[in-house]
C-alpha cells in the first residue's frame, strides 16, 4: 500500500475516484453480481493443484457409503433370520453380526481419512486464495487503494477466505458423500426391487424443489450480508487506528452512533439471510419424512400382497434405510446452507478483488536505473485524479544534483501530488517527468523508487527490533552499518539506553516511544539506504527544537551531493533551500532562493511573515 499519504491528498484522491465509480470489479468473472456457475467453476479451479487430497477424498467417502450401506442388508438378513416367535436361527445370525461389526468399524476409519483429506484439500486451497488475495494488494494501483476504505480490504484477506474455506470444507464433505450416497443406495435398491426403486426417485425431486426455491429467495441477503461485513470492517479498523484522535474531539457517541448504524444494518441482513436459509432443512426433513411415510407403506403392500413386488419383512426395513439414506444428503446440504451461501457471496467477493485493475506493468523496453546522478526534472506536467478536475498545471521544475528544492504552499495545493508522480504512484498525463535525463516511465518501477529515500511527516515502525527497523530499507546489512546510520540520525544514544538497545522489541504501535524518538529511528533508515535523491515531508515537524537543529545538521550533510525535495511548513527549515517552489491551486506561482522570495514581497513573504513577524 501507499506510504505516502497526507490528509489533504488522500481525501481528493479518494473522494475523486469514489465520484467517478471507482469499483473493484475488473473481470468477468469477479464482482458481486456474477453468476453462481463461473463462481463455482472458478473455485474448483483451485481444486487442479491439490487433485491427490480430491480424489482420495472421494475415495474415501465411496468405500464409507458403501459399507454404511452394506449395513442395512446385513440388519435386513439379521431380521430374517427370525423364523417365529421365540424362533432364531444363530447359526446364519452370529455370521452377520461379525460382517456388521467389520462394515460399522470400517465405514468409521475410511469416513476419519474422508475428514482429514477433505481438511487438507480446503485449507490448501484457503492457503492459495489467500497468497493471491495478500499479492494482489501489492499490484494494484494506489488510486485504487486510496479510494477504498482500507478495513475492506482486509475483511475481503482475511474474512472472506475463512468463509470461503468454511463453505469449501462442509461442501466437499456433503458433496462427496452426498454422491456416493446417492448412487449407492440407488444402485442397492435397484438390486432388491426395481419398482420400489422407482418410487423413491420419483418422488425425490420434491425435497430439491423445496431447497432450491428457499436458496433462491436467500442468496441475495448473503451477498448483502458480506457487504455490510466489509463496510463494519473498514469503519472499525479506521477508527481503531485513529483512537486518540477520536477521544480528544469527545467523538466517541457519535463513532458509536455510527458503529450502530452499520452493525444494525448488518443485523437485519444477517437476521432476514439466516432466516430464509433455516426454512431449508425443516422444510426438505418434512417432505423427506412423506417420502419416508410412502415408502413404508407402499413396503408393508408388498410383503402383505406381493405387489408392485414381493418383499420380505426384512426387505422392507432395506427399504426404509435406504429411504432415509437417499434423501439424508439433501437434509445435510440444506443443514449447512447458511455456511455455503456465506462462502459464494465470499468468494464473489475475494473474485473482485482479484479481477481488479492491475498497476500497468513496466514497458517491455525498461530499463533498471543504477547508481543516479540525481537529474530531477518535470516539464510542462499537468495531472489531475478525475479527468475534468485539473490539479496540478504546467509544472516546470529542473533540479540538478545536489540541489535542494523547498515545496511550500497550503494544504491541498499539489505538493504531495508532484512527490508522488516523483515515485511514479501516478503517471502524468501530460509532460515528462525524467530521472537522468531518462524519462522515468521507461526505467523499471523498483529501480526508480530504489534512488529515492523518503521521511515522512507520519513516522511508520513495524512489530520487530530497532535494528530491523531501521534495516528495512537495506535487508542484509551489518549492525555497524545501523549503528552508524543511527549516530548520523542522533538516535544511538536513545537507543542505547533500551533494555535491549538495538534488540528492544518494538510494538505495533510504537510503544512508548515519543513521537520525535520514531521520527529519528525513520531518519536513521533512509540515512543507511544512502540514496541519490531524498523527500522529506516534515521530518522534522514531531522532534523538540534542540532535536532538530542535530537533525537538520545530520541532514546537511545526508544532503551533501545529493538532489532533495522538502516538503514543508515550518519555514525555518528550508531557509538554506537552493530554489523554494511556491504552490497554490496545483500551480507554482513563484519560486527562488529565500531571500530572492522575502524581497519580491510575494506569496513567499505573506507565508514567512505570518510565522515570524508577529507582534
Amino acid at each position: 500500500m501507499n506510504p505516502y499519504t497526507s490528509t489533504g491528498s488522500v481525501s481528493t484522491v479518494a473522494s475523486s475516484i469514489a465520484d467517478s465509480g471507482a469499483s473493484l470489479g475488473g473481470g468477468s468473472q469477479g464482482g458481486s453480481r456474477a453468476p453462481l456457475g463461473p463462481v463455482v467453476r472458478r473455485l474448483m479451479g483451485y481444486v487442479r493443484p491439490h487433485a491427490v487430497s480430491f480424489f482420495a477424498s472421494f475415495a474415501s467417502a465411496a468405500i464409507s457409503v458403501v459399507l454404511q450401506l452394506y449395513v442395512p442388508i446385513l440388519v435386513g438378513r439379521g431380521i430374517d433370520c427370525i423364523v417365529s416367535a421365540g424362533r432364531v436361527d444363530f447359526d446364519s445370525l452370529a455370521p452377520l453380526v461379525v460382517q456388521l461389526v467389520i462394515s460399522a468399524a470400517g465405514a468409521s476409519l475410511f469416513q476419519w481419512v474422508q475428514g482429514y483429506c477433505v481438511n487438507r484439500l480446503a485449507y490448501e486451497i484457503v492457503r492459495d486464495l489467500r497468497i493471491q488475495a495478500n499479492d494482489k494488494l501489492f499490484r494494484m494501483p494506489l488510486a485504487t487503494i486510496d479510494a477504498h476504505a482500507h478495513g475492506d480490504f482486509i475483511s475481503r484477506v482475511v474474512n472472506d477466505v475463512d468463509q470461503v474455506g468454511d463453505g469449501l470444507l462442509q461442501g466437499f464433505t456433503q458433496l462427496f458423500t452426498g454422491i456416493a450416497t446417492i448412487v449407492g443406495t440407488l444402485v442397492f435398491m435397484l438390486a432388491l426391487s426395481v419398482p420400489m426403486a422407482l418410487v423413491v426417485v420419483l418422488v425425490t425431486p420434491l425435497s430439491m424443489l423445496v431447497a432450491s426455491l428457499i436458496a433462491k429467495f436467500s442468496n441475495k441477503s448473503f451477498a448483502m450480508q458480506q457487504r455490510v461485513q466489509g463496510r463494519l470492517g473498514g469503519y472499525v479498523e479506521e477508527l481503531v487506528g485513529n483512537q486518540k484522535l477520536v477521544d480528544a474531539f469527545a467523538h466517541g457517541d457519535a463513532v458509536q452512533a455510527g458503529f450502530d448504524a452499520i452493525n444494525a444494518e448488518l443485523y437485519t441482513a444477517g437476521e432476514r439471510a439466516q432466516f430464509l436459509s433455516s426454512l431449508s432443512n425443516p422444510g426438505t426433513r418434512a417432505v423427506n419424512n412423506v417420502i419416508y411415510a410412502v415408502v413404508a407403506v407402499i413396503g408393508c403392500m408388498c410383503a402383505i400382497t406381493g405387489f408392485p413386488a414381493r418383499l420380505t419383512v426384512g426387505e422392507v426395513q432395506i427399504f426404509l434405510s435406504y429411504a432415509n439414506q437417499y434423501t439424508k444428503p439433501f437434509n445435510e446440504v440444506t443443514s449447512v446452507i447458511t455456511q455455503i451461501q456465506t462462502a459464494f457471496a465470499s468468494a464473489r467477493r475475494l473474485f473482485e478483488l482479484l479481477d481488479a485493475a492491475e498497476e500497468e506493468p513496466d514497458g517491455a523496453g525498461a530499463v533498471e536505473l543504477i547508481d543516479a546522478a540525481g537529474e530531477v526534472e518535470l516539464d510542462h506536467v499537468d495531472f489531475s485524479y478525475v479527468a475534468d478536475r485539473p490539479l496540478l498545471r504546467n509544472i516546470c521544475v529542473h533540479a540538478m544534483p545536489g540541489q535542494r528544492f523547498a515545496l511550500v504552499g497550503p494544504t491541498g495545493c499539489g505538493k504531495t501530488t508532484l512527490i508522488n508522480l516523483l515515485l511514479r504512484f501516478y503517471d502524468v498525463d501530460r509532460g515528462v517527468v525524467s530521472v537522468d535525463g531518462r524519462d522515468i516511465r521507461e526505467v523499471t518501477r523498483r529501480s526508480l523508487r530504489h534512488s529515492f529515500g523518503m521521511v515522512l511527516q507520519d513516522s511508520w515502525l513495524f512489530e520487530g527490533t530497532v535494528h530491523d527497523n531501521i534495516a528495512y530499507g537495506k535487508p542484509g546489512t551489518t549492525r555497524e552499518e545501523v549503528v552508524a546510520a543511527a549516530e548520523r540520525a542522533h538516535a544511538d544514544a536513545f537507543i542505547r539506553a533500551l533494555p535491549a538497545g538495538y534488540d528492544t522489541v518494538i510494538p505495533e504501535d510504537g510503544g512508548a516511544f515519543s513521537q520525535g524518538q520514531r521520527q529519528l529511528l525513520c531518519i536513521a533508515r533512509v540515512m543507511l539506504t544512502d540514496p541519490a535523491i531524498l523527500l522529506l515531508d516534515e521530518a522534522t515537524s514531531s522532534i523538540d527544537t534542540r532535536t532538530e537543529l542535530q537533525v537538520q545538521a545530520a541532514f546537511d550533510e545526508l544532503m551533501a551531493g545529493r538532489t532533495s525535495f522538502i516538503v514543508a511548513h515550518r519555514l525555518s527549515t528550508i531557509r538554506n533551500a537552493d530554489c523554494i517552489l511556491v504552490m497554490r491551486d496545483g500551480q507554482i506561482i513563484e519560486r527562488g532562493t529565500h531571500d530572492e522570495l522575502l524581497m519580491r514581497g510575494g506569496a513567499y513573504a505573506e507565508l514567512y511573515n505570518s510565522q515570524f513577524a508577529r507582534a
